[in-house]
């Protein structure tokens, strides 16, 4: 017989040896135990939603937080605090300017052009609260596009921000002979016929609460509302939103970790689905406070966290870069931001800035606006946009399958089936489109909602969602974005990602950011590789220097063959650089003012590309 004492130590002998084990085999298993929970949990209560027909939106979340912390603040917006009560009873007094109207009805859309301020979410909600669908719209739109936006989504009215009229003025009349009603938020028309004042009208108006029954919804694949996404080529689409998709973006702080007395930091533009619906709908699931900025700056960001007690803070493609790049000062490290939340941050950024700023929680995730899949870095680990395990591909159906670069579509077998990737491979990221994992599309256009669709993809009949974004998973399930489609191109027979090409001039001493992309050269299959960059201040550009470092760092095929400076690289509202000029321009001195470069291997250096040397390259004289 075993003594008491001799079972509990080998209980106690079995279960460290359990952990040990587990910490060498599973290292994320309890995080990935957490975080799956987390998921399970909300999926139930959303599928609450569909048995019993009613549906908890985030309005209701927000009235409902109204009223169970009115007195706390919900944002604060240059040094002003509006708490819960305030943004509910200003929402309730837009509801009860148009409701007085009689001109919207339930389901009607309202088209919302406005910078980031207060009064957005106030008309956002209130708008909501009169069972509108609202569409969100980005204020760089030009006239042409805003005429097409309204005839996607079949809106009649607009609310304009008073700073963006102006831009207007040229469609006003053919607002108004398409019956379209323009409210705009101001206090006086200063002559104007042609639009209505809205201010005025809400000082005067009831703040009592509209009846709920006008936002009361009743399924989740109802739309809320419609996000513009914004096309290099073509005009803007517009993403059709859901309750569905609202809660679930609104639930991404709190998977992430977030807490009610956390404070977020939010310089993104709210027409955009990251603001709008994860900044604003995360803090108000939380109970949280949100510091609102008109605009991003670098310059002024921790200063701003700093005097807030910021500990969450939203970033997407380039933010981070430019707070790295910002001169260095004292007291960098002090400061209370615990999380960073968005995506688009490359692995030479991220080391960056936790050099410098300190280990801050970055939490990458991967999903587009429209798209039906959202992967999540809940462990941090540095350099990758998700992770996936056998539990979670269960409930969410996607695959990598073979891309070919120069046919620009999947590989198929010989029965006309996509091939999947193995692990470790790059492949076309698919997402089964289900009644779990539906795919909304884009309003106006059944067109381009199927062009996102690929079908008979591993079998007759299914179909997905086609992310056009090159992905790999590797042996432990980590998630790592490789390049967009579009941007990947191919270059003496093999594929360059312009990721990592970008990744790898970020490290040149004198370049303080990179734009890469491939331009076509006559008499050359492909497209050869370019980078706009800026040099850095204080520095000059040493074409010897980075000779040496893309021959020692990346392979023939893709190293840059020329390069042009630039003082500032266009970026897109959501800080996206942008591309599709600098591929048209391409790369002759004649037309471009700015100094390029061209990669000369007898010379071991970068040289400047002048019109003789132009010249010789079209001829076919000078080897690439």
């Amino acid at each position: 017989m075993y003594s008491i004492q001799e079972c509990l130590s080998a209980v106690a002998a079995g279960l460290f040896a359990l952990h040990v084990l587990q910490k060498l085999f599973f290292p994320y298993f309890w995080k990935d135990v957490t975080f799956l929970w987390k998921i399970i949990t909300y999926g139930i209560k959303l599928e609450l939603c569909k048995l019993t027909s009613k549906v908890v939106t985030v309005v209701d979340t927000f009235v409902e937080q109204a009223q169970r912390i009115p007195d706390k603040a919900f944002l604060i917006y240059e040094g002003v605090v509006h708490t819960y009560r305030d943004i509910d009873e200003r929402s309730n007094r837009v509801a009860n300017v148009f409701l007085k109207q009689g001109t919207l009805k339930k389901g009607d859309c309202v088209v919302l052009l406005m910078n980031n301020e207060p009064d957005f979410v106030s008309v956002w909600f209130g708008l909501t609260k009169v069972g509108c669908t609202v569409a969100f719209l980005n204020t760089n739109i030009k006239s042409k596009s805003l005429l097409h936006c309204f005839n996607c989504c079949g809106a009649k009215t607009l609310v304009v921000g008073a700073d963006l009229i102006e831009c207007l003025e040229d469609i006003l009349p053919s607002l108004r002979e398409d019956n379209i009603d323009v409210w705009v938020m101001k206090r006086e028309n200063g002559g104007c016929t042609q639009v209505q004042t809205l201010l005025d009208q809400i000082d005067f108006a009831s703040d009592r609460p509209v009846p709920a029954s006008l936002r009361a919804a009743t399924s989740l694949k109802t739309p809320i509302l419609y996000i513009f996404t914004s096309g290099t080529t073509g005009l803007p689409k517009a993403a059709v939103i859901t309750h569905l998709q609202t809660l679930k973006a609104a639930a991404g702080f709190w998977a992430f970790g977030g807490r009610e007395d956390d404070v977020v930091y939010v310089p993104l533009p709210l027409y955009h689905s990251a603001a709008s619906m994860i900044g604003i709908g995360g803090t108000l699931q939380l109970g949280a406070t949100c510091i609102l900025k008109k605009k991003f700056s670098a310059s002024k960001f921790w200063s701003d966290c700093r005097k807030y007690d910021v500990t969450i803070f939203q970033y997407i493609g380039e933010l981070c870069r430019y707070l790295c790049n910002q001169p260095k000062a004292e007291g960098e490290r002090a400061h209370k931001v615990r999380m960073g939340v968005g995506n688009g941050l490359r692995p030479d950024v991220w080391r960056d800035f936790h050099a410098r700023f300190g280990e801050v929680r970055m939490c990458e995730l991967y999903g587009s606006t429209e798209g039906n899949l959202c992967f999540m870095n809940h462990i941090g680990k540095l350099g990758v946009v998700g992770r996936s395990n056998f539990f979670y591909k269960l409930l969410f159906k996607y695959d990598l399958v073979k891309y070919d670069m120069v046919r620009e579509e999947p590989v198929k077998d010989a029965r006309g089936f996509c091939q999947r990737v193995k692990k470790g491979e790059t492949g076309l990221l698919l997402s089964k489109v289900s009644a779990t994992s539906p795919f909304f599309g884009y309003a106006g256009s059944k067109q381009l909602t199927e062009r996102r669709l690929l079908r008979n993809v591993f079998s007759s009949g299914d179909a997905y969602f086609n992310t056009g974004d090159l992905m790999a998973e590797d042996k432990e399930d980590f998630i790592c974005f490789k390049d967009r489609v579009g941007d990947t191109f191919r270059w003496k027979g093999e594929n360059v990602a312009t990721t990592e090409v970008t990744e790898t001039l970020g490290l040149v001493g004198f370049i303080q950011e990179a734009n890469v992309y491939g331009v076509e050269v006559p008499g050359h299959e492909g497209r050869a590789g370019m980078a706009a960059v800026i040099v850095r201040l204080g520095h000059e550009f040493d074409g010897k220097a980075l000779f040496e470092h893309v021959v020692t760092d990346l392979p023939a095929y893709a190293r840059p063959v020329f390069i042009r400076i630039q003082e500032f690289i266009e970026i897109t509202g959501t800080f996206k650089q942008q591309k599709f000029q600098l591929v048209q321009s391409g790369f002759d001195p004649s037309t471009i003012s700015e100094p390029l470069y061209v990669l000369d291997y007898v010379q071991k250096s970068y040289v400047p590309l002048t019109d003789k040397v132009y010249q010789s390259i079209l001829a076919g004289e000078q080897k690439l």
